[in-house]
């Protein structure tokens, strides 16, 4: 049985990136060094993963044209498309 996992690409705003599969959306985003997805309504201050666990919802995004998905929550899957403001 083999340890390696399967690669997956996924694309970001537009960037297609390689991650692995099994991965939440979450965690590739943080894989490729964003921190921050959104922004605050009022303030503008950054959100990205906070608790990890879908109980706080600050990691919300858009997810193959689904708004408001929770990127700790939601398994990244090959060819899926994952919008954001990466400039957080």
């Amino acid at each position: 049985m083999s340890t390696t996992p399967r690669r997956i690409t996924v694309t970001l705003n537009a960037t297609e990136v390689t991650a692995d599969a099994g991965q939440s959306v979450g965690a590739v985003l943080m894989g490729e060094g964003i921190k921050a997805w959104r922004t605050t309504r009022n303030e503008g201050k950054p959100r990205g993963l906070f608790c990890g666990i879908g109980a706080c919802y600050d990691c919300l995004i858009t997810v193959d044209g689904q708004p408001n998905q929770r990127a700790c929550m939601v398994q990244a899957c090959d060819s899926m498309t994952i919008e954001g403001d990466f400039d957080a």
